[in-house]
């Protein structure tokens, strides 16, 4: 016999959660004993099931929408005995789930009765937070659907959110006193974001945080902890040890007088760093290793950001490539011996076509297709675009592969990203515009989104990736 315990309004948020409690009877071979109904760390799209049974078993929980069967998801498991704790991580808000315990006893398995839940709405500071178009005529491609935009609100309160094509919120976390100045999806399925204050600069900070799917922090580095002394910027990524690795503020006191300034000048440069879990340094470059200050002309004007990286990935072969804006050049370090392998850009040693003519970069990476793939901020004719070149390391010359030229309507002078969702399309983020589009080779816009948040990044992680938490 299955007996409900509800409150008078079974929906009602008691400590910033859902709370339903079922009492089942062990007869007819069911071996669960209780259900209780909550959010899972107090997020509106997470809904965490304890489950106690009267012996352990195997046992998870599968949930659909309810007249959607039999469209089914599985929540994900940890036991402790006769204690389960199930989340459910694939729920949409304001809809109605039915769900029904599973277990399985040596070679028994037996479905539970289904119950209902219905979720909350997302609270009013996240609703109509993106808001997407399709262009009249346009089919989206498939590979669009198949996957979710990451995008960071970078002021406090920070959020971190996954959106669909439709401008719908899949997933988010939020943190109270810090914004999400820059996040990026690890291999590991975890979200590694580096965490800054309101005062600090755009993509500044100085805290590092990883956390789960779930929500679930699993690091969480301060500035002072271990080798952690620096301001840090732009990107954090995992290597493939699992260690940390970013770009750090270099500053150096420098006697500057040669070239009209003073004794102990400072100029702030940029390095690479990578630190295990700790915030015990492994290994560090600086621009100040292979670069004299001295010998840049414009020192004076540019020392207090003298460089200004702005994104840092791997080439295919493991060494570094990292962009920089004010000198508007693309740099492949070799991550062994810190040596610079090639500059690209005006004034670089790859050699450029004449109609290659970028000014600024951001988001510097390999694509798909193995060309270097970059956003052109397009600073000096006020618009933007994207580039993918064929580097020729060997006989240092390049090729262009793709060129998108933007409409100027979104001319984005800072920040900014570009990822190509096929072979034909692109997922374009313009920060600055407050908005994210899908644009085919020739530059027209497919789709688009307006984001209230002004985004630094719109990454593009696909569902296959984010199994078993996030499904279509």
């Amino acid at each position: 016999m299955l007996q409900i315990l509800v409150m008078k309004d079974w929906f009602k948020v008691l400590a910033g959660g859902l709370l339903v409690s079922i009492i089942c009877g062990c007869s007819g071979g069911n071996l669960v004993k209780e259900i209780h109904i909550s959010l899972y760390n107090n997020n509106e799209l997470k809904i965490k099931l304890n489950v106690m049974t009267s012996k352990p078993v195997d046992l998870y929980a599968e949930y659909w929408i309810e007249g959607k069967q039999p469209v089914k998801y599985r929540s994900t498991t940890t036991s402790n005995g006769t204690s389960y704790k199930l989340v459910l991580c694939n729920i949409l808000p304001d809809t109605t789930y039915s769900y029904h315990i599973v277990t399985v006893d040596g070679g028994d398995t037996v479905v539970g009765k289904p119950h209902t839940f219905k979720s909350h709405q997302l609270p009013l500071f996240l609703q109509e937070q993106f808001n997407a178009k399709i262009a009249a005529k346009a089919t989206l491609p498939s590979q669009f659907n198949d996957g979710l935009m990451l995008i960071n609100k970078r002021y406090a309160p920070g959020v971190a959110f996954l959106v669909d094509a439709k401008g719908q919120i899949r997933w988010y976390h939020m943190i109270d006193r810090l914004g999400f100045k820059v996040i990026n999806f690890t291999k590991d399925k975890t979200l590694l974001s580096i965490l800054g204050r309101n005062d600090e600069p755009t993509s500044y900070g100085s805290e590092i945080l990883e956390v789960n799917m779930l929500g679930d922090t699993l690091l969480h580095l301060t500035k002072g902890q271990g080798d952690f002394k620096q301001t840090i910027h732009h990107e954090i990524l995992k290597n493939d040890k699992g260690q940390l690795v970013t770009i750090f503020v270099d500053n150096r006191i420098i006697d500057l007088t040669s070239v009209g300034g003073s004794k102990q000048d400072t100029v702030n440069g940029d390095g690479i760093m990578v630190m295990d879990k700790t915030g015990k340094q492994l290994y560090k470059w600086s621009v100040f290793d292979v670069m004299d200050p001295l010998k840049d002309p414009k020192i004076l004007k540019t020392k207090k950001d003298w460089m200004h990286a702005n994104s840092l990935s791997y080439d295919t072969d493991g060494n570094y490539l990292m962009s920089f804006y004010n000198n508007g050049q693309i740099w492949k370090i070799n991550s062994r011996d810190g040596k610079v392998i090639y500059k690209f850009g005006k004034g670089g040693t790859i050699a450029m076509p004449a109609d290659c003519n970028f000014t600024q970069a951001h988001a510097a990476h390999v694509n798909k297709q193995g060309n270097l793939m970059f956003f052109d901020n397009g600073v000096e004719k006020h618009q933007s675009g994207v580039y993918a070149m064929k580097i020729d390391e060997k006989n240092q010359t390049s090729t262009i592969a793709m060129h998108i030229k933007l409409p100027k309507e979104i001319f984005n002078g800072r920040m900014g990203s570009a990822y190509m969702i096929n072979d034909t399309t692109t997922l374009v983020c313009c920060s600055k515009r407050h908005i994210v589009v899908l644009a085919n080779n020739k530059g027209v816009l497919q789709w688009t989104m307006e984001t209230s948040v002004p985004t630094y990044r719109a990454g593009f992680i696909k569902y296959e990736q984010l199994d078993p938490y996030l499904k279509p």
